[in-house]
């Protein structure tokens, strides 16, 4: 498990608690109640899987068109010429094939 994932499943347990982890060793500070390292290690393969699941997401925003060429379709939609902005769903749709969402 990553030291990412130790380190945001330690935070998402307890938040209000002073945390660092370093490869995975956890280190605990201002916190009473220490979650176990099972329920650290479960949480973090919860994050972690949750994470894997968007990858389509993170994959797709830098091939979307920018969002100035959105505004600009819908200026000229708004003027009755939907050219643009059938483009611009062209575009958009080709990046979420290219990416499907699992």
């Amino acid at each position: 498990m990553s030291a990412y994932f130790l380190a945001e499943a330690c935070i998402a347990l307890r938040p209000e608690a002073g945390v660092s982890v370093e490869g995975d060793v956890i280190t605990w500070s201002n916190v009473d109640d220490i979650p176990s390292d099972a329920e650290v290690q479960a949480k973090a393969v919860e994050l972690e899987t949750a994470y894997n699941a968007t990858q389509y997401q993170r994959d797709r925003r830098p091939e979307y068109p920018d969002l100035a060429v959105l505004a600009d379709a819908l200026y000229w939609s708004n003027q009755g010429d939907n050219t643009k902005l059938d483009e611009y769903y062209a575009a958009c749709a080709a990046v979420k094939a290219k990416y499907p969402k699992p």
